[in-house]
């Protein structure tokens, strides 16, 4: 079995990348961060406020969460229900910072996703993962982009669901939140940065192959 890990800052075009490799090379997906914006998701719905960090932490260790893990077939389910699309509303994104900037939750999902990572080939990816997660998985990647280029990207996925300003806050304020629990803005020794200011998704994917083919993943 075999990890490839990717970490990097909002629309640095992880997802995509980590989506193709792991379909390139026949293994799982692991969007780490669709799991913080479930516990959002579940948050809202429940009641919970921002400030209380004590019942944030509650509710993330004890909710039902089954996320897939198929790169062509991606749902997130909370309590049997989907939350696929409900995830990336504006509202669960303005939300999810106050599940990423807790501690005590972050260590229930870290703990999570090792669990989920140790079951076979994954390609995961999101903040903390080349450093926290799985520090000794075979490809340790840090994808980088210039913040033009993120607020660019992501206001292509959003389209007209949130303003400048509002996006300025996801891309910009939520790095600098997460920031102060974790670095992902620095590779650490043996990770490798790719900056994908001016790359194609496919010639960022080609990048991470060589460097699996190197690992002796790919033959």
């Amino acid at each position: 079995m075999f990890t490839i890990a990717i970490d990097g800052p909002s629309g640095s075009g992880k997802s995509t990348a980590a989506r193709l490799t792991a379909r390139r090379l026949g293994a799982q997906y692991l969007d780490t961060g669709a799991m913080y914006r479930a516990v959002a998701v579940g948050c809202l719905d429940s009641g919970i406020h921002q400030d209380d960090p004590v019942a944030i932490t509650d509710y993330c260790r004890t909710m039902d969460l089954d996320i897939s893990t198929d790169p062509d077939d991606q749902h997130i389910r909370l309590a049997g229900r989907d939350i696929t699309a409900a995830i990336r509303e504006p509202e669960v994104s303005a939300w999810v910072r106050a599940v990423s900037t807790n501690p005590d939750c972050r260590e229930e999902l870290v703990r999570r996703q090792r669990e989920i990572i140790a079951s076979g080939d994954f390609v995961a990816e999101g903040r903390d993962i080349t450093t926290v997660v799985a520090p000794d998985a075979a490809v340790r990647v840090l994808l980088t982009a210039d913040p033009q280029a993120r607020m660019r990207r992501r206001g292509a996925e959003l389209g007209d669901k949130v303003d400048a300003a509002g996006l300025r806050d996801q891309i910009i304020g939520r790095d600098l939140a997460d920031s102060t629990l974790v670095n992902f803005t620095v590779a650490a020794d043996g990770v490798v940065t790719i900056d994908s200011t001016d790359l194609t998704p496919d010639q960022v994917v080609a990048q991470i192959l060589l460097l699996a083919h190197r690992a002796g993943i790919v033959r």
